[in-house]
């Protein structure tokens, strides 16, 4: 698909997460950004949503799941009781297992509150507890809310089995033996990021697997390869690298693991949209 003629949203704060509800209008014009959203839908009887190529006609009380980088719009809908739940996709690719929850169910947008009553009314209980705890202006709520995000994937995880069988079609080719391996690969990734070989022929050694086989469910459980994976990574140590002016931008990329400036700011760039000087001096407005 070509973005290049929508315009792309991004937080309007650095943050992991965000909340909002009480919108007056009642459409909202095509766009796409890299963070996901979870929408809850208000009451009314119209209430038209599209991702992508697919329109969708919901009620009160259905969730509408937008992966990052969907196309999206709200056609006619109640946005003034609705709820709208932001993640940043960085939160997400730096735990293994949502990316695996989220890769999972990246075809499926929709869960109706008729066809699922037990999990939705689950959902819900979840989501109403981030919106109070969202506003209420704690100086911890954006870890309990991250912390109610998680809650919501796993949920959405156990009730795998309820949905079609083109879904149980993705059903991982692995075991949990296997899995539990490579998310201990994983952690000692993102702890070990100056580390001299992380290459994926030595992490794989290390997860005890064949390179080939490793190649093969890091892409069948995240969606993306290695390579990618690593440097999302080392962009999520760099952001928050960025957040101590004492620190050079040469510092920040090798604390990161990178091995040049260049490819730092390289990387940075194609991920983030601006040079990470740029992205430092948004921060420190905040």
């Amino acid at each position: 698909m070509n973005y290049s003629q929508y315009e792309n949203y991004g937080f309007e704060k650095f943050s992991a997460f965000n909340l909002s509800t009480g919108h007056a209008g009642r459409s909202y014009q095509a766009h796409w950004h890299s963070y996901g959203e979870i929408l809850l839908v208000g009451p009314g009887e119209t209430n038209v949503f599209q991702i992508n190529r697919d329109t969708y006609q919901l009620t009160e009380g259905d969730f509408l799941l937008i992966w990052p980088m969907e196309m999206h719009a709200i056609i006619d809908a109640d946005r003034k009781e609705s709820l709208v739940i932001q993640f940043s996709n960085a939160f997400i690719n730096s735990l293994f297992d949502l990316r695996r929850i989220m890769h999972f169910y990246r075809n499926m947008h929709v869960l109706c509150i008729n066809a699922h009553l037990e999990l939705v009314s689950q959902l819900r209980v979840i989501a109403d507890s981030m919106k109070e705890i969202y506003f209420s202006a704690e100086p911890d709520r954006e870890l309990r809310c991250c912390m109610l995000l998680m809650e919501f994937m796993l949920t959405l995880d156990r009730h795998r089995d309820e949905f079609a069988p083109e879904m149980q079609g993705a059903a991982p080719s692995y075991n949990d033996s296997v899995l539990h391996r490579m998310i201990l690969v994983t952690d000692y990734i993102k702890n070990n990021l100056t580390a001299d070989n992380l290459s994926q022929g030595a992490m794989a050694e290390m997860a005890g697997i064949s390179k080939e086989y490793f190649s093969r469910i890091f892409r069948s459980v995240t969606g993306m390869n290695y390579s990618k994976w690593l440097n999302l990574i080392r962009l999520e140590k760099a952001t928050e690298l960025l957040a101590d002016k004492e620190k050079t931008m040469t510092e920040v990329a090798m604390l990161s693991g990178f091995q040049s400036i260049s490819s730092f700011n390289r990387v940075f760039h194609a991920e983030k949209g601006m040079p990470p000087g740029e992205y430092r001096a948004l921060r420190m407005e905040q």
